[in-house]
């Protein structure tokens, strides 16, 4: 949770705010320091959700635009074979 702090770091960080700031304003500070962290998370939450949605975003339109270029219409071409029905084309003598 903390990284490389472990208990005996806690004790001494807990030890020096206690003569810092004296055992009244101890809680005040935990509360303030506590939803600070809170809003932290949840801008840091929100920031990476926005950068997701983004990203998909970003993707679905990619993928609309090779949808939409794959359905344009074809431009018509002179047919190389007859049809049916269709009077032969005449060549020209070489």
């Amino acid at each position: 949770m903390f990284g490389s702090i472990g208990l005996p770091e806690l004790l001494l960080i807990f030890v020096i705010a206690l003569l810092l700031f004296g055992p009244r304003k101890l809680p005040d500070i935990g509360k303030s320091l506590g939803k600070a962290m809170g809003e932290f998370r949840r801008a840091s939450t929100d920031l990476q959700r926005s950068l997701e949605e983004e990203v998909a975003a970003d993707e679905l339109r990619a993928a609309r635009r090779e949808v939409e270029d794959a359905t344009k219409p074809v431009p018509p071409t002179e047919p190389s074979a007859p049809t049916e029905g269709a009077p032969p084309q005449p060549t020209e003598p070489k």
